[in-house]
């Protein structure tokens, strides 16, 4: 099966619709060696999970199954059949006649999935006491290899097998753990935000288990690691002595029976030129674990950032709204965060300026001092920092300043230049932009849509004036675009 094949038998689990049922059916094939169902035989025990509510109802209605069951043979999941049965209708024999099995690699992904849902979230034990376990079994395999190219006895190769078979499964367990574990290490001291009690608990955590789980790695992996070199320099007599597989070439075999197991194994425990084993990345990931927490303890002490206990109260405030009603989120709301209702009782405001109908959403962002939005105080913390004299930063500044006077000064010239023929000239963006100014100033000035409107550059004196005249059209040119003022006439002067 191609690799895009096989990541469709995955497809079932983020189906759009009938996900559960397709669960439901798929736990029912792996759930017994050689399952051979028929959609009646799914069908009934699909009609026990919809009473108990794991499925939707009408989910174990025949033709629902059978619909459902072909979904799962075009992903790849199932694999259809046929069997002689004795049925009393053309319906029953269809439905009876046509049998069903599991893939080998679908059922390899519901085990996975099933394994994946009762996963708890929380860290994973490391399994430190398989360490000396791989060191004695090592030790063992070399003895029994050497018997093994003595007598050449078929029981010294089963012991042979039976010792790289449990050596392996032991190693796999080890390292499963300690990839499972240091994601969770990964997952939680890269967070910005922990609780006091959380702070504590991975400090014990960091200082006391890792520092165990790591100095049990470094006891144990150099004689893991010189146990490996005394098997490798015969590991072509003991892939002999395992023989090949007597179900043909494209079983898959046991791990340790290829020379790649073999490699990758030690690998884990010893360095390469230019490849680090995974006992050093297990070791620098100790340090940057560390080096993660201390700082999530500097940033919550320093004031630099949200207090410890902050993240909790948050939670507990939301879960407050998650709980009550409409109303009394409103009271909650008003009450955490001073948001009550407003009365304007000051002058009327600007014309441009937010009125009392302007939502907090919709309304411009307050800049808040970091002190106020961290800790809630307003007091002021620290020394006024000192004034450098910074010559070269100041003349790049004033360079750029006298630069962007010139182009001013240059687009109202160009508009000046260009106010007798308006319509028949085409501005560049520069001037447009002056000109836009101009114009939104001037129109804020009217009171109604009919009035005119007059803004003055108070440097360069250029007027901009903008008044109502029905049906006319004013076009602008600009290499940016045209810009339409409707029933409106400009002026420039």
């Amino acid at each position: 099966m191609e690799p895009a094949g096989r990541l469709k038998l995955y497809a079932y689990l983020d189906a759009r619709d009938h996900q559960r049922t397709y669960l439901a059916i798929m736990r029912l094939f792996t759930s017994t060696l050689l399952a051979d169902l028929s959609a009646g035989e799914v069908a009934g025990a699909l009609a026990g999970a919809e009473r108990e509510g794991r499925v939707e109802p009408g989910e174990s209605r025949i033709e629902n199954v059978v619909n459902r069951l072909r979904q799962l043979v075009e992903w790849g999941n199932l694999v259809q059949g046929r069997r002689e049965v004795v049925a009393s209708s053309i319906a029953e024999f269809q439905h009876g006649s046509v049998r069903y099995q599991v893939s080998k690699l679908a059922v390899r992904v519901q085990r996975d999935v099933d394994e994946l849902l009762r996963v708890p979230e929380g860290a994973r034990e490391v399994s430190r006491e398989l360490l000396p376990a791989v060191e004695r079994g090592l030790d063992r395999l070399g003895r029994s290899l050497s018997e093994a190219l003595i007598s050449g006895a078929p029981r010294t190769r089963e012991v042979l097998a039976e010792q790289v078979t449990t050596l392996f499964l032991q190693h796999a367990e080890l390292a499963a753990t300690v990839r499972d574990f240091y994601a969770y290490l990964g997952q939680v001291v890269t967070r910005h935000h922990l609780a006091a009690e959380e702070i504590s608990g991975f400090r014990n955590l960091l200082v006391e288990y890792i520092q165990m789980v790591v100095e049990d790695v470094l006891r144990h992996t150099p004689a893991i690691a010189d146990a490996l070199a005394r098997v490798n320099s015969a590991r072509s007599e003991l892939l002999r002595l395992l023989g090949r597989a007597d179900l043909g070439d494209q079983v898959e075999r046991a791990r340790g029976r290829s020379a790649e197991d073999w490699q990758e194994l030690t690998d884990w425990f010893v360095d390469r030129p230019g490849r680090p084993s995974q006992v050093t990345a297990l070791r620098e990931a100790t340090a940057r674990a560390i080096g993660s927490l201390l700082a999530s303890v500097k940033r919550a002490t320093s004031g630099g950032g949200l207090l410890p206990s902050r993240r909790a109260e948050l939670l507990k405030l939301a879960g407050w709204f998650d709980s009550g009603t409409r109303e009394q989120a409103h009271e909650l709301y008003a009450a955490a965060f001073g948001l009550y209702s407003a009365r304007h009782v000051s002058p009327a405001p600007e014309h441009d300026s937010d009125n009392e109908r302007t939502t907090w959403r919709d309304g411009p962002v307050v800049d808040v001092q970091v002190s106020v939005r961290s800790r809630g105080d307003r007091g002021a913390r620290g020394r006024t920092s000192r004034i450098l004299d910074d010559p070269m930063t100041e003349q790049s500044l004033l360079a750029e300043a006298r630069e962007a006077d010139e182009r001013r000064a240059a687009s109202v010239a160009e508009l000046a230049a260009a106010a007798p023929r308006l319509a028949e000239t085409t501005l560049s963006g520069e001037a447009l932009g002056v000109l836009c100014e101009l114009l939104t100033l001037a129109m804020a000035q009217r009171d109604t849509a009919d009035d005119s409107g007059s803004a003055t550059d108070p440097v360069r004196g250029l007027r901009v004036t903008v008044a109502h005249a029905a049906g006319r059209s004013t076009r602008i040119r600009s290499a940016a675009g045209t810009l339409t003022l409707h029933d409106s006439t400009l002026v420039l002067d």
